[in-house]
């Protein structure tokens, strides 16, 4: 078999899922059961006045629920003003229409604890919500999860209205900048340090109770659990993470909505780290970072661990705001494989899809099957694939000055990241930066992707760097810059079969680069761009087939 036709082979059975919707072969997510039995929180002492603390109330419930065998945790129609709540196996906690959980802003109620934050062990305030070790544990209903996020977190004045950051400022806290404001000067010592939470000999209690506030807790964190459920209820204001499953298995995500300002720093919607069998199903998804985020740990801890995002459905899934609808990254270095994405729909998303890493990482991301994705109005790119991430916001700011990353080529070694063996079918975005970027490194080209069936709407068409092995077919580019339409540097074994432009386009196809070659030109009609192909920096004529 030759290695240029590779990405045309992918597991025959994945891509017959992937494109015919068959569930018989999809992962198979094993559900929660429970027992009937309620227990109320009233019953605990628990009052919804909007000032009694209920922590000791909830938790009551749900210890005496776990040692009776299991059942419902039932948290009634109020303002139920609370402390961290800890599930235990075989618990439903279950928060009727009308109930709001909403947690104080005492950050004495949160105590430190060792934790998990962006793929390393670190000190972390107790999350609201949170299990360790735990089996059969549900979050149900249609009440509201208030993490109470804006006492906790920074906020950038370029992302508000002068109005906006004069009452912030107004309100208290710290801004010594005038860029940034931090809510008290714990979170603003804590700012200044490189990766003050991580647990490293020589930090003493004292250390971290100094930068205590900077640490702020994921909304839910659920470490090392067995069938779970989260579903019916909304989860908002988070002060990090809204959703946190780390080292998990059997999680069902269902008609649940997620919001946090767009504003939030590090205000993602959901970040399954290192799970196994996962349905994310019928959510809604408005918030500060990236939504429907894969990771699996990051840089060598990550490697150690070794425990890949494996075995996901996502579908009929909706986003608005944020860094990214689905995406992939950038701490996935226990890798990912086997995800299914389908149905999903992205409005003012920075980015639709979007698999970012950077050297350093390792991991190997693979067998990643997407299918009818719709878009409208991206500010930045509709299908991304970057292995330069830069942990900076997709979109720059204000007056925010980017330049391209230095290109070299570097040792191939475990802290080398792989992307590999991914399809995309069906996806149509009306509105967007550009329709298509990957790029690649040097030393690991982004290899064997699969694009396909495409309406692109977006200012700019593809760019693809440091790729092989790339299929784009029946793809059509509606762009408003034409000058190219399609950008290609240093890549190879690529197929264009199918391409469909603006009509006097100034240029359809720029190659560059020494080694740019056996790139193929298929059913598109090249006459109607005012120069078909341009080559540069070292490409030639030798490096394109146009048939």
């Amino acid at each position: 078999m030759k290695k240029t036709t590779r990405h045309l082979l992918l597991p025959a059975l994945l891509i017959a899922v992937a494109l015919q919707g068959s569930t018989q072969t999809l992962p198979k997510i094993a559900a929660p059961v429970f027992r009937k039995d309620t227990f109320n929180i009233i019953k605990y002492g628990g009052k919804a006045d909007g000032l009694t603390l209920n922590t000791v109330s909830i938790n009551k419930a749900i210890d005496a629920c776990n040692k009776k065998g299991g059942g419902v945790v039932l948290v009634p129609a109020g303002l139920w003003n609370t402390g961290p709540i800890v599930l235990k196996s075989n618990v439903n906690l279950h928060l009727q229409k009308g109930a709001v959980l909403q947690f104080t802003d005492d950050f004495s109620q949160y105590p430190l604890v060792e934790g998990n934050w962006e793929g390393l062990p670190q000190m972390r305030n107790q999350s609201p919500i949170s299990a360790s070790g735990q089996q059969n544990i549900a979050i149900t209903g249609a009440g509201i999860i208030d993490g109470n996020g804006d006492a906790w977190r920074m906020v950038k004045k370029d992302k508000l209205t002068e109005s906006q950051w004069k009452k912030l400022l107004a309100s208290g806290g710290i801004s010594t900048d005038g860029r940034t404001w931090y809510p008290t000067a714990k979170a603003l010592k804590g700012s200044q340090l490189k990766n003050p939470g991580v647990i490293e000999p020589g930090k003493s209690p004292a250390f971290y109770d100094s930068v205590k506030d900077f640490l702020r807790p994921n909304l839910l964190v659920l470490t090392q659990c067995k069938k779970i459920l989260l579903e019916g209820i909304i989860v908002q204001n988070s002060p990090a993470w809204c959703l946190h499953p780390l080292m998990s298995e059997d999680l069902t995500v269902r008609n649940i909505t997620v919001k946090n300002p767009w504003y939030a720093q590090n205000g993602d919607g959901i970040d399954v780290e290192s799970c196994k069998n996962v349905l994310i199903e019928n959510s809604t998804f408005d918030v500060g970072d990236d939504a429907l985020c894969m990771k699996s740990g990051r840089d060598e801890a990550g490697r150690q661990r070794g425990m890949p995002t494996e075995n996901v459905i996502i579908r009929n899934c909706i986003v608005y705001h944020a860094h990214g609808g689905f995406v992939v990254g950038s701490e996935m270095s226990g890798g990912a494989r086997n995800i299914f994405v389908s149905n999903c729909t992205f409005i003012g998303t920075d980015i639709g899809l979007r698999f970012k890493t950077t050297r350093g990482r390792g991991g190997v991301v693979e067998n990643i099957f997407i299918r009818d994705i719709y878009m409208k109005d991206i500010p930045g790119e509709a299908i991304l694939f970057d292995m330069y991430y830069m942990a900076k916001d997709p979109v720059p700011l204000t007056g925010e000055k980017r330049e391209a990353p230095k290109v070299e080529f570097l040792p191939v070694t475990a802290a080398t990241p792989v992307f590999k063996d991914i399809y995309v079918n069906n996806v149509v975005c009306n509105g967007a930066e550009k329709g298509i970027f990957i790029r690649g490194l040097p030393e690991m080209h982004i290899k064997n992707i699969k694009l396909e069936n495409m309406v692109l709407q977006a200012r700019k068409g593809i760019d693809c760097s440091e790729a092989t092995g790339i299929t784009f077919n029946n793809i059509q580019l509606i762009t408003h810059d034409s000058n190219p339409v399609v950008d290609v540097l240093n890549s190879d074994n690529l197929s264009f079969n199918k391409i469909t432009y603006r009509e006097g386009s100034d240029l359809l196809f720029r190659i560059g680069g020494d080694r740019s070659g056996k790139i193929a030109i298929t059913n598109t009609d090249a006459s109607k761009a005012k120069q078909k192909i341009q080559y540069e920096f070292g490409a030639s004529e030798k490096s394109v087939t146009l048939k």
